[in-house]
């Protein structure tokens, strides 16, 4: 008995193993983590170049100046 080779011999057949989609194993439904109170988390924003120039114009500390405007925003 003849066993099929380990490698297609046919190019476009070997091509075609490549991209052929792999299956993918279940995943495991995303655990809920809830956030600690009063811990800074890393943000990307995209402000108006004026609102940061006044921010920034007062010296080191402007992230923290932006965080208390937005918590005193918050409370409003």
């Amino acid at each position: 008995m003849t066993r099929a080779p380990r490698r297609p011999a046919n190019p476009l057949d070997a091509a075609e193993a490549l991209f052929k989609p792999a299956k993918k194993a279940a995943a495991a439904p995303a655990a809920e983590r809830r956030a600690l109170p009063h811990v800074k988390e890393p943000v990307s924003m995209r402000l108006d170049s004026d609102v940061l120039a006044y921010f920034q114009a007062e010296g080191p500390g402007w992230q923290e100046r932006v965080n208390d405007a937005l918590r005193a925003a918050m409370k409003e």
